[in-house]
């Protein structure tokens, strides 16, 4: 919206100053259409999920509060057996012949649940409108997976590539894949692909004074999809990198801007395997993309901090570290 800035910006363009925006490849835009549309349909089936419970809920069928998994097996008998019954009356006997496993040692509280449930035709034709689209929309994500399964064959290595950093799986590799594509030579380094994922921090600065750090608002499928791996590799038994990283993170900045950090780092590691085509080897950061005067200043950060624990232990004196 700044007059003079618009036509800066419009004499750089017109001389070819400025660069354009990342375009993928066609079987790259291709693939991103199915895992974005399977994003947007595993998220409807979130929503769905929860309408069925509230619809539960409302008919006063707590039986979420004494079963683990809504839509297991014997909730989904004992539900059905709910919805058939012309009255709100319930036999025991064959709530309790519905129960499958360790489900069977709480029938009474099961029974407890549902209890009292009062249920009308409308809420029951609510209830299986809701089941029937999610039973569709599992489908349609089952069809959509074949088909990314199909898509994918060309990129099977790198996706075998990117599956040996901690965290992230099969899944979350075809998304980045999906997302950045194979070639790194679109983005000259690694951190512009941190910026353009939306995962550094924001330099909002007026008059020389700091107003705001905060990450920037892009990256709207990638971001989610690496902090959802960021989450599983601190979490994971595979190698404690990233767990020591998060932790050390945490105690100074929080437990958010920790995440974020860590899953800047696993961005990092992703661009430069797929540029040089090894597998994931934990090192710290400072030693790709530090520039040359901080790196010193960490060697000799690190040389002093030896020479202090050498004279602690007395295997040298202080007059030995000043010559």
């Amino acid at each position: 919206d700044d007059t003079k800035d618009s036509k800066w910006i419009g004499d750089l363009f017109r001389l070819g100053l400025v660069p354009g925006s990342y375009i993928p490849c066609k079987p790259i835009r291709i693939l991103r259409e199915f895992t974005r549309y399977r994003y947007k349909l595993t998220s409807c089936r979130s929503s769905e999920k929860n309408r069925f419970q509230n619809a539960l809920t409302v008919c006063n069928v707590a039986l979420d509060s004494v079963v683990s998994d809504i839509f297991g097996k014997s909730a989904t008998s004992v539900i059905d057996y709910l919805l058939k019954q012309s009255d709100n009356s319930i036999n025991h006997e064959e709530i309790s012949s519905r129960l499958l496993r360790s489900l069977k040692k709480k029938s009474e509280s099961v029974i407890e649940s549902i209890e009292g449930y009062q249920m009308t035709d409308a809420q029951k034709y609510r209830i299986r409108l809701v089941h029937a689209h999610m039973d569709y929309i599992t489908s349609t994500i089952s069809d959509i997976d074949s088909m990314i399964d199909s898509l994918v064959e060309p990129y099977e290595n790198a996706v075998q590539l990117l599956c040996t950093i901690p965290g992230i799986d099969r899944s979350s590799a075809i998304i980045i894949i999906s997302e950045i594509g194979t070639d790194m030579t679109q983005f000259s380094n690694s951190k512009r692909l941190c910026c353009w994922a939306g995962l550094t921090p924001g330099n909002n600065e007026s008059a020389g004074k700091k107003k705001s750090v905060r990450i920037t608002r892009a990256g709207v499928y990638l971001k989610p999809a690496l902090v959802q791996v960021a989450h599983a590799a601190v979490k994971s038994n595979k190698s404690p990198y990233y767990k020591a990283k998060y932790e050390r993170i945490m105690k100074r900045r929080g437990k958010k801007r920790a995440i974020i950090a860590v899953a800047r780092m696993i961005l990092t590691a992703v661009y430069h395997m797929l540029s040089t085509g090894e597998s994931w080897n934990p090192t710290d950061l400072y030693k790709i993309d530090m520039p040359e005067p901080l790196k010193n200043k960490q060697k000799e950060k690190a040389v002093k901090q030896a020479m202090k624990l050498l004279i602690a232990e007395g295997l040298i004196k202080e007059s030995q570290l000043t010559s």
